[in-house]
């Protein structure tokens, strides 16, 4: 794989489960055909990583194959240096990250190294996309890949923005019917912290609960996989202001210091135009 002679777009792939997962084989299969790929992915598993940057310690990257590389870091490190130094001068036309192990649904966003991942690419002014299969056990990845496929296809045919974020996820199981484009849901895993003794008499903890549950929002990921059984595709933003809270702590009285007003906000400079 990745073997295909340079041509088209440059695409670039990654992942949080490692350089040699099957999600990501999938998903390098699937964009193949679109254009030449790079993948540099993590040399181990790094699930829930999230947006973890590697900043003291160095980092080793090692070439498994050609435009295959296995980073000894996080999801975000593996985007950083793909785009920084692997792929510095050429900008990737678009990346795509997983095909994760498992959903990244809701919340799951703000933990995700898949999501992370792309986020970073992002950031790094690269669109970028992150899919996930919504199970826990059985990992068959086909039809998840063709809808990568197609979706990757369909997105380099369009004039996508520096900093588009897409995170994807896909029902297993089933040949989804079809996909809606969805907003964020609501989902908790439970909260429960288990308390352990180890030989030595010294407590330790597993948090991290299994009792899933979502609530019924219209509209969101969740419903769309669990209820509708279609692959739910959630443009995501990284400007986490909350623009209503704002209009509210305006109006707080601190005493002792005076409050001044913000200026109007200057629209951010384009990465890919810096080069």
């Amino acid at each position: 794989m990745a073997e295909r002679s340079a041509s088209g777009p440059l695409i670039l792939v990654s992942n949080d489960d490692g350089y040699a997962s099957d999600g990501l084989k999938a998903l390098v299969d699937a964009v193949l055909p679109l254009g030449e790929v790079w993948v540099v992915a993590p040399e181990a598993e790094q699930s829930a990583a999230s947006h973890a940057i590697s900043l003291h310690r160095p980092l080793r990257i090692r070439e498994v194959r050609t435009r295959w590389f296995a980073v000894d870091g996080t999801p975000t490190d593996c985007s950083y240096l793909a785009v920084n130094h692997l792929l510095k001068g050429r900008r990737p036309d678009l990346m795509v990250s997983g095909i994760n192990h498992g959903p990244n649904m809701a919340d799951d966003v703000t933990y995700s190294g898949t999501v992370a991942a792309a986020m970073e690419a992002s950031l790094l002014g690269v669109p970028a996309i992150a899919f996930s299969l919504v199970t826990r056990t059985e990992f068959e990845f086909t039809h998840a890949a063709r809808f990568a496929g197609a979706l990757a296809s369909a997105a380099l045919q369009q004039p996508l923005p520096p900093r588009m974020l897409l995170s994807v996820n896909v029902p297993a199981g089933v040949e989804p019917r079809g996909y809606m484009v969805t907003r964020l849901g609501k989902h908790s895993y439970g909260y429960e912290v288990v308390e352990k003794v180890d030989p030595r008499g010294r407590k330790y903890y597993w948090i991290g609960g299994n009792e899933y549950q979502h609530e019924d929002v219209p509209g969101s990921d969740c419903n769309a996989v669990f209820r509708d059984r279609l692959v739910s595709v959630t443009p995501l933003h990284l400007d986490l202001t909350d623009d209503a809270m704002r209009d509210q702590v305006v109006r707080w009285p601190v005493a002792g210091f005076a409050r001044f007003e913000a200026a109007a906000p200057v629209p951010a400079a384009d990465p890919a135009a810096a080069g």
